[in-house]
Parts: structure tokens; sequence; C-alpha cells
């Protein structure tokens, strides 16, 4: 009789990496964040596909990062395509004159 401990599950770190930057992304590093937490987060979610199943946890942090690093890219986008319609229609400091 041998004693097998319980099959423990592992989280993916690549997930955490993911969720941690996507909050990183809204806090202090805006694109470098972003870029990260999607980068991670589709490697994470192709390394928990590829596991056995039920081997690795994880999947819901890589969907949150991928998602909180996709809406800051779209948000970051905004405000580049905004400035730079205010240089081009010169809405600078100077409004009526």
């Amino acid at each position: 009789m041998s004693y097998q401990p319980p099959a423990t599950r592992g989280t993916n770190a690549l997930a955490v990496v993911s969720l941690v930057s996507g909050i990183a992304a809204w806090c202090m590093l805006p694109f470098v964040g972003a870029i990260v937490a999607v980068v991670c987060g589709h490697l994470a979610r192709g390394e928990i596909r590829r596991a056995p199943p039920g081997s690795v946890e994880g999947d819901g942090m890589a969907v949150a990062g991928l998602a909180l690093g996709y809406v800051q890219l779209a948000f970051s986008a905004l405000l580049i395509v905004v400035g730079i319609g205010f240089v081009v229609l010169g809405f600078g400091l100077h409004f009526w004159h």
C-alpha cells in the first residue's frame, strides 16, 4: 500500500503576470502594462489548453488580464487619435481670437 498525495492543481504563472500587468496598465504603466498583459494572457491560455485537463488553473486570470490589456490599448489609441485631431484641426492653446 503506497501513499499518494492528492493531486494539486497549479496556477499558470503567465496568467498571474497577465492579470497583474493588466491591473498595472490602469494604475501606473499604461501602454507597457497593456502590451505585457495581452502577450502573457495569450501565452497563458495556450499553455493551459495544452496542459492535461484539470492540471493547470488560471484561465480566468488570463482572460481578465487580456480584457484589461485590450481595453487599455483601445483607450490609449482613442486618446492618441483625439490628440492628433486636436493638433491637426488646430485646437491647441488658442481657441478663438
